[in-house]
This record gives C-alpha cells, sequence and structure tokens, in this order.
C-alpha cells in the first residue's frame, strides 16, 4: 500500500470508532492514510472477558469497512496477521516504512500508557483532543484549581450550566437540581419487562468469535451467546430501544438488584459510549427530547444525564488530572489477595455469586452491583486494591482505564484517600438486602449480627470501621456509625469483631465462605 504523496498515516484506535471526531475530523481523505490494528498488547494487558475482545475487534473491523466504503484508505492489521508487530507503535512504524508517511495525526488516547508509548515512538506525531468529551481537559483542571476537594455534584451543575440540559434558564428543569430521593426503590420480577435487545452475530462477528475462541478460550467469561452491537447502526438500534421502552422506569429503579434480571431497564449503550459508536451529545440529545415530549419523567431524565455528563466526565477529569500513578494508590494500605470466587469459585454468599455469574454470561453488572456487592466486599475485606482494578478492567465489557480506575480506585475501594469520594462507600447486610432478592437465597441470614450463620458484610462492616477508626471517626458522614457501634454492648463488639477475623481466617486459608 502506497500513500498520496505527502499524506500522513492517521491512528484510529479500538475505542476511537467515531467519524468526524478527533484525528479523523481533521485528516485529508485524499492524502492520508487510516491505520487501525488489533494487537497482543491490547488484548494481553489483562486477562479480557473473550466478548469484550469479540465486541471491540468486530466493531473495528466493521468500522474500517464503513470507512473504506466512504473512500478512505485504510491500512488494518487483524490479531493473526503474519506480519503484526503486536503493538501499536510497531504497527504505526511499519505502516510508515510501507507508505513512506512521515507523520502520525493522532487522537489522544484515553490512557495513560497509551499516551506515553506514542510520545516515545520515533515518528512526528500530531495528538489533537478527543471532541467527544462535553469537557475539555483544560475546562476541568480550571474547575478543579484551588479546591480543597473535587465532589461530583458541583461538577455537575456546572456541566448542567455548560450544557443546557434540563435547563430553564440559570434554573435546573422542575426546580431541583437531583432527583435522588426518587430512585432508590427496589424492584420485582416483571415477566412482563420489556426484554433487551439481541443482535444476531453477523459473518464478521462469527469469524472474530472463532478467532477469539481459539486464542482467548482460557480467560473468565462465556464467549456465547454474543448479543452486542457491533456498529453503529446498531448502538443507535439500543440507544432507540431504551428510550422507548426503558428509561421511563430507569430512574426509581435504577439501584434495584434481581437475581433473575440482570438488566431491569439499564441502557446498556456503555460499551457502545466507550468505543465510540454513540457519542454522549447525542445520548444526552436524546434524552433530552423525550423529557421535552412527555414520554419520560424528570427524575428519570436526570439521573441518567447525571450519569453521562455528571459522573463519566467527572472520572474522565480525574484521570487526566492526577496523571498515571492514579491506579497505584493504596491509601488504606490493603494486601489481601482477591478471593477465587471472583474468578467464578463457589461461595455462600448469594448476592456475590449472583453478580459474579452474571458478570461472567453477559460481562456486565450494572453499577450498584459493581459498587455495593463485589466492591463493597473487596473494600470489608482489606483487597489489594490494583487486584480489584485489575478484575474490573479484565471482566466487563465496557472498562477501559480512564473510567473504571476512578470508580475502582476512587469511589469502590477509597484507595485514593479522597481525591473521588467524600467517604468509603460501604455497607452491611441490610442495604443488599433492601434492594434486592438476593438475601433469600442466601446460607448466609442477612438478620443475624454475629456468630457463624452471620451475613458476612454485617460482620466485616463493623470489623472495617473499627480497623480504621483513627482515619474515618471525624469524618461528618461516618461519625454516626461509630456512635452507633459505641452504644453496642462491648460483650457483643468483640463478639463481631473476633467472627469477622474468623470468617477473614477462613478466606485466607482457602476455604467455602
Amino acid at each position: 500500500m502506497v500513500s498520496a504523496r505527502g499524506g500522513r498515516l492517521v491512528l484510529v484506535l479500538g475505542d476511537q470508532l467515531t467519524e468526524g471526531a478527533g484525528a479523523l475530523g481533521r485528516a485529508d481523505q485524499s492524502r492520508d492514510t487510516v491505520v487501525m490494528a488489533e494487537v497482543a498488547e491490547e488484548t494481553g494487558y489483562v486477562p479480557h472477558h473473550p466478548q469484550k475482545i469479540v465486541l471491540v475487534l468486530s466493531a473495528m473491523r466493521q468500522f474500517a469497512a464503513r470507512l473504506r466504503d466512504k473512500g478512505w484508505r485504510v491500512a488494518y492489521t487483524r490479531l493473526d496477521d503474519r506480519d503484526n508487530t503486536g503493538t501499536i507503535t510497531g504497527e504505526l512504524i511499519r505502516r510508515a516504512e510501507a507508505t513512506g508517511a512521515h507523520s502520525v495525526l493522532a487522537t489522544q488516547p484515553g490512557e495513560w500508557r497509551l499516551r506515553q508509548a506514542l510520545q516515545d515512538m520515533p515518528l512526528r506525531i500530531s495528538i489533537v483532543p478527543d471532541d467527544r468529551f462535553l469537557c475539555p481537559p483544560d475546562v476541568f483542571a480550571n474547575w478543579a484549581k484551588g479546591r480543597k476537594s473535587l465532589r461530583m455534584e458541583h461538577f455537575y451543575r456546572l456541566m448542567r450550566k455548560r450544557t443546557g440540559y434540563l435547563m430553564q434558564g440559570d434554573a435546573p428543569a422542575g426546580g431541583q437540581w437531583n432527583y435522588d430521593h426518587d430512585n432508590r426503590k427496589p424492584a420485582r420480577d416483571d415477566l412482563l419487562r420489556e426484554k433487551p435487545m439481541r443482535h444476531a452475530p453477523d459473518a464478521i462477528v462469527q469469524e472474530v468469535i472463532a478467532l477469539v475462541q481459539r486464542r482467548f478460550g482460557g480467560h473468565f467469561g462465556a464467549i456465547e451467546p454474543f448479543n452486542h452491537a457491533t456498529t453503529r447502526r446498531g448502538a443507535l438500534a439500543v440507544l432507540r430501544h431504551f428510550i422507548a421502552h426503558h428509561l421511563a422506569e430507569f430512574g426509581p429503579y435504577q439501584d434495584a438488584m434481581l437475581a433473575r434480571d440482570p438488566f431491569l431497564h439499564h441502557a446498556l449503550i456503555a460499551p457502545y459510549l466507550n468505543l465510540g459508536l454513540l457519542t454522549p451529545a447525542e445520548v444526552c440529545d436524546a434524552v433530552q427530547q423525550a423529557h421535552d415530549d412527555g414520554a419520560i419523567p424528570i427524575n428519570s431524565a436526570e439521573g441518567f444525564i447525571r450519569q453521562i455528563i455528571g459522573w463519566r466526565e467527572f472520572v474522565r477529569g480525574i484521570y487526566d488530572l492526577h496523571g498515571p500513578g492514579y491506579a497505584d494508590q493504596n491509601a488504606l494500605g490493603h494486601g489481601r489477595r482477591l478471593p477465587a470466587f471472583y474468578w467464578g469459585e463457589p461461595t455462600k454468599m448469594a448476592c456475590v455469586s449472583a453478580v459474579v455469574e452474571q458478570t461472567r454470561v453477559h460481562a456486565y453488572a450494572h453499577h450498584i452491583q459493581r459498587l455495593m456487592v463485589t466492591g463493597n466486599l473487596a473494600l470489608l475485606a482489606c483487597v489489594d486494591p490494583q487486584q480489584v482494578h485489575e478484575w474490573y478492567l479484565s471482566v466487563y465489557a465496557d472498562a477501559y482505564e480512564w473510567v473504571e480506575a476512578p470508580n475502582t480506585i476512587g469511589m469502590s475501594q477509597f484507595a485514593d484517600g479522597g481525591v473521588l469520594g467524600s467517604k468509603p462507600y460501604v455497607s452491611s447486610g441490610a442495604y443488599i438486602a433492601r434492594m434486592s432478592d438476593y438475601c433469600s437465597g442466601c446460607a448466609y441470614d442477612v438478620k443475624v449480627r454475629a456468630g457463624t450463620d452471620a451475613c458476612p458484610f454485617n460482620l466485616l462492616y463493623w470489623h472495617f470501621l473499627d480497623r480504621h477508626r483513627d482515619r474515618f471517626e471525624g469524618n461528618a458522614r461516618m461519625a454516626p456509625m461509630y456512635r452507633t457501634w459505641d452504644r453496642m454492648d462491648a460483650d457483643h463488639r468483640a463478639r463481631v469483631l473476633a467472627d469477622a477475623a474468623s470468617w477473614l481466617k477462613r478466606l485466607d486459608a482457602g476455604g467455602l465462605v
């Protein structure tokens, strides 16, 4: 392949599949060559869920075909190509030698490791901002400058005003910024609840499934059934289906968990947003329109838009602001190995077993399952946050470090010491019992506070608070819990701590817990 004279290489990564954005929006179709590559470095830096690998590689191949149909010159490397160098930079150098190109145009990668790799490459490179996000890094940095603490709620209000979503002039639509108090209802089984869209694998996807089965079949996770969309057209269909059938009920039930219904009213669009098949602006525009049309109540529209322009943009800002060492933090000094039941080994905890199995089958769990079941347990059990981080990065189809690390290191494990959140997200089993149906089928009793039958979350919750009292007793949001603990009978407190220690000892010994 020979590029047009004076043409550049235009790098498109597997999570930059957006036409007209970033480098593609600045490229010269008549002279430049688009470079896309499936490489071992990206498929293997953690043991990704097979469905995630199938999703990314299939979406890349579909996107490359679309670009070619539109007249772009595309140099595409498949994972099993004989000349594949195994790295993004290696493929750029190889393509430069083949085409005679002397420079590269790239959209800034989302992850620090790739940003550094491109800067270290022996080719001239121009890196342009990723303009798909709604808050440029300099805007976030200016907002954060001089603040004693960075809190999403304050940032979210800035973003509401900046974007105009759900605003009436300078005031929030409906008179409130946040409708969380309306969005904490448990759910019930409902056979009439609309099911998620299923996308039958086409020939491209089937070919990738066979490749991934050969090379990554030993990874945690089922490769089939594979029901994900892999094209922009399919992603848009998922968005429309969500708005038509689920958005109205998303708000009230977004925190609910049911053992036999892993999806409830969730959107299931995060993988497509993070790949670039959808953009945050078009998603929020569609939700805003549905609300304006009277089809969606304000609490559901606000709760969903907050996840996009509030939380998603906020964690990206935190990741950019704190640099490549953010994911290595361990403020609480936790060091226990990640328990084997996170990888599918048996456990007596019904909630953990259900979420891990759901994750194995679908490469998916919603935010409360991640935060208040698997994340909560890992934090209470003092698991090494880097092992927790690697697990989340490995097992979910929507996981990329820029979004996953702040959610895990910051919000879930408090390993950043409070950069992202004002308190650890820990709870006893009472929260899980209130928001799910898991406890009814558990070997442990969520109502029991001590002893071998007690829910481990009950034991470990107080054990965690007692262990970290010096750090958290002065936290205004946690002080009431310490007052509750201190009012308990001294003998009961001693028994709870002893029972928690015994449970952890069984865990460390590899026993069934």
